[in-house]
């Protein structure tokens, strides 16, 4: 188990705690979505938050989708994850290429701008739950930060990093999410936000060896830390030729016939993993009837 969450509770119950390590499940996103080292990182934070976000939900059908629609170069970020550890995603723009911010560090902020990030719901209602927020910095960490107190009016602190090699490649990823429960006392609360200002970046951490244990510990240790269970974390796309197949019936015969018309076969990508499918004239016209 390569990549994987753990999720934890502290103080008494009173501080819930999650955390993880993304290292593959991003580089799977940036080798599908060839994305520059910026959109890297910016998808890669979007990755880890979904997972541990989606690992809150309840029912084992319940999905979460982070969405940022954005004026930058990026355009935009989508992220879906269910309540297995199980996430997938795309950019919009996946090559964004930006000169470094100070230190080297990449300016994710730079390639969203200013913006809206979503937080959908689907837990088999009739309708999903719709959470908005407007971006704060649009490094990811921050906004959802600021979403959980505004949307959720839960008091937390969201870290997320990558780490990107020179040659593109992801060396380290990951994060974590601390929440308030209502009922944490002011001198917890205190001591929390002393020792967030004190702690070392995720990356710094991760850098050290930090497995996600290892990192609540170092955040939460004089707390009573207590680790409740651990899921394994995974980028997985849904996606079949099927699934393709169900959604090209749903276009108009009038535009089916055009394409069958050019007589050609065609190639649909996948938005999530990039996976394409062909389809050739005989399985279009079998479509169409």
């Amino acid at each position: 188990m390569s990549d994987y969450m753990v999720r934890a509770t502290a103080a008494d119950g009173s501080i819930r705690a999650f955390a993880i390590t993304a290292k593959e499940l991003v580089e799977t996103a940036r080798n599908a979505h060839h994305t520059s080292p910026v959109m890297t990182a910016a998808l890669g934070r979007l990755l880890s938050g979904g997972v541990m976000m989606g690992s809150m939900m309840k029912g084992e059908n319940d999905l979460l989708t982070l969405q940022i629609q954005c004026s930058g170069p990026a355009k935009g970020l989508t992220v879906t994850a269910d309540s297995s550890g199980r996430v997938k995603g795309f950019a919009s723009n996946p090559s964004v290429e930006l000169p470094p911010k100070a230190q080297g560090k990449l300016d994710v902020g730079g390639a969203l701008g200013q913006g809206v990030l979503s937080v959908i719901k689907d837990m088999g209602l009739k309708e999903p739950y719709v959470g908005q927020c407007q971006l704060q910095t649009g490094e990811i960490a921050e906004d959802l930060t600021y979403y959980f107190a505004t949307s959720e009016q839960i008091p937390s602190a969201v870290g997320l990093g990558v780490l990107v090699e020179k040659d593109g490649s992801v060396r380290q990823a990951g994060g974590f999410i601390l929440q308030l429960m209502p009922f944490t006392e002011d001198a917890v609360i205190e001591r929390l936000e002393t020792r967030i200002k004190e702690m070392d970046s995720v990356t710094g951490m991760m850098e050290r060896g930090l497995t996600p244990e290892g990192m609540l510990m170092e955040i939460l240790g004089e707390f009573g830390l207590e680790i409740s269970d651990t899921l394994p974390a995974a980028f997985v796309c849904d996606c079949s030729k099927e699934k393709v197949s169900r959604a090209l019936s749903t276009i108009s015969k009038k535009e089916l016939d055009n394409i069958i018309r050019d007589g050609e076969s065609i190639e649909v990508r996948c938005q999530f993993c990039n996976t394409a499918y062909r389809f050739e004239l005989e399985e279009l016209k079998e479509i169409r009837n």
